[in-house]
């Protein structure tokens, strides 16, 4: 593999405080399902002309936002001035972007991780340098290249597969496996489908194998790594992923690029397949919660967004959607729920990238290249105010444990009949996707609420590990009348605890 000398200067943001006044009502039942009691969404002006499919964003230590485009421009914002500036271009398809200072960018386009200098501090870059190009093209359209996600000390990028709707060029980068051609998306190039790390001494190596379409890598705030991935072939769902060095993932034409696997993957007998790939952390029932997720990414603490701080949101392209993530470890394995952060109001489909400002501001990148998307940034920016929520759900021996950000209406939190469960699965095949598989529903068998009207725990007549539990919850106000605002969560159970869970104030 070849080297390369990359110096990584890196600025830890802290966000400051919100300053809004609160807006927030405590009499009588209040109509809080639109988001924008709570939070306002607003679009961003770009230059005319311009091709507004983002890439991805950052922010420089100087407050500007810097921002690549799919047509290959990478342009500064400065939101005090709102205006714009060329910062470099002719870039081939940039998927990500990373601020390492006021001068200094890496970008992560279709062909390498490009590293631009601004050198004489004019505001566009001289210095167009190779961080690294050490895996796999093809020609293939669909083989994308995303990140960097960075922990401090080495850089992550993810490579998609190629597609089955169009072949390879007879001048390929890099060594062919022509057994990664296999039905649906194919990876006959080194590292399709694999999560890459880029080390300090420049070296690129593999760290994960088994990705489809992972247009989303970041860490949370412990510095796990999670990545996104697409329902398609071998995922009958979309998925989150917490990445574990030497982990295969579930789709199967990446296993050729891998040093102990010498057969070929499409003559392995699926249950051989199924035992060797890791569960998602987190399953987006598709047609309902996510068809095609894009960015995770933290929310940092002391931001505008608590309490959520530390749960990652998520991006979401079909619909005018952005889902939170509430993760939790159960037998030294990682798994959780998702919601909805923002549904609507304002916020427009083809959700791609998403940055925090230094105000704890977010903003949203859009993409739609030729899917289902849109063009533009929006700003989301919190009004103040405590949403009546579920700031967490917790797997119990016997159940869930909920929590909320108000204390609750008791009586309308203990009755059972106010919860609806049901549990189902999602088929690992070949075939595109899958339908929920054995959908049952599941009883509620008992209910009870803590002393301080926070906290709800719900003891279910089954847990199935397996299987996802979609959780609706019918009519729950808080304990001043303000009415819950995601009133649906889909919890992927893997694991069962085995040990007692209890109110913790009751």
């Amino acid at each position: 593999m070849r080297r390369y000398s990359l110096v990584i200067i890196v600025t830890i943001w802290i966000v400051a405080g919100c300053t809004l006044q609160p807006v927030e009502q405590e009499v009588g039942v209040i109509d809080d399902q639109r988001i924008d009691n709570f939070y306002s969404v607003e679009d961003v002006p770009l230059p005319e002309g311009l091709t507004a499919e983002i890439g991805g964003m950052d922010f420089m230590p100087d407050g500007r936002m810097i921002v690549c485009f799919h047509r290959g421009e990478v342009m500064t914002y400065d939101p005090r001035e709102k205006t714009w500036e060329l910062f470099a271009e002719g870039l081939h398809d940039p998927l990500g972007i990373l601020a390492l200072n006021n001068w200094e960018v890496l970008v992560m386009q279709r062909p390498e991780l490009t590293r631009l200098v601004d050198n004489d501090n004019d505001g566009e870059a001289e210095e167009y340098l190779v961080a690294t190009d050490d895996f796999g093209i093809s020609g293939n359209y669909h083989e994308f290249a995303y990140g960097p996600a960075y922990n401090g000390k080495d850089l992550y990028i993810a490579l998609n597969c190629a597609s089955k709707n169009a072949g390879i060029w007879d001048e390929v980068r890099g060594e062919t496996n022509m057994l990664g051609e296999v039905a649906g998306m194919y990876s006959a190039v080194e590292y399709r489908g694999w999560v890459m790390k880029l080390r300090e001494d420049g070296v690129l190596e593999p760290v994960a194998s088994g990705f489809r379409s992972p247009d989303g890598i970041g860490f949370d705030l412990e510095g796990n790594l999670f990545v996104t991935d697409n329902q398609g072939d071998w995922l009958g769902t979309s998925k989150l992923y917490h990445i574990e060095e030497g982990n295969f993932y579930g789709q199967i034409s990446s296993l050729v690029w891998r040093e102990d696997w010498n057969g070929d993957p499409e003559a392995t007998p699926v249950s051989t397949l199924d035992s060797m790939r890791t569960r998602a952390a987190v399953l987006f029932p598709h047609n309902i919660m996510s068809n095609s997720p894009t960015q995770p990414l933290v929310i940092p603490e002391n931001s505008n967004f608590e309490p959520f701080a530390g749960q990652l949101l998520v991006g979401e392209m079909d619909f005018p959607r952005i889902m939170r993530v509430m993760l939790e470890k159960v037998n030294g394995k990682f798994q959780g729920a998702c919601t909805s952060f923002i549904d609507s109001a304002g916020l427009s489909i083809g959700n791609h990238r998403m940055v925090f400002d230094p105000e704890g501001n977010l903003w949203v990148g859009k993409s739609a290249y030729v899917w289902v998307g849109d063009q533009g940034i929006q700003r989301i920016r919190y009004n103040g105010g405590m949403p009546m929520d579920v700031l967490q759900m917790n797997v119990t021996p016997q159940g869930f444990k909920l929590t909320f950000t108000r204390p609750v209406d008791r009586k309308m939190a203990e009755k059972p009949d106010n919860y609806q469960f049901s549990r189902y699965y999602y088929a690992y095949h070949q075939k595109y996707g899958s339908p929920r598989m054995d959908e049952q529903s599941v009883a509620v068998k008992e209910v009870q609420v803590s002393e301080d009207g926070k906290e709800v725990l719900l003891t279910l007549a089954e847990m199935n590990p397996g299987y996802v539990y979609d959780l609706q919850i019918d009519q729950l106000n808080s304990m001043k009348g303000v009415a819950l605002k995601n009133r649906r969560l889909f919890y992927t159970l893997n694991e069962v605890p085995t040990n007692q869970t209890a109110l913790s104030s009751r």
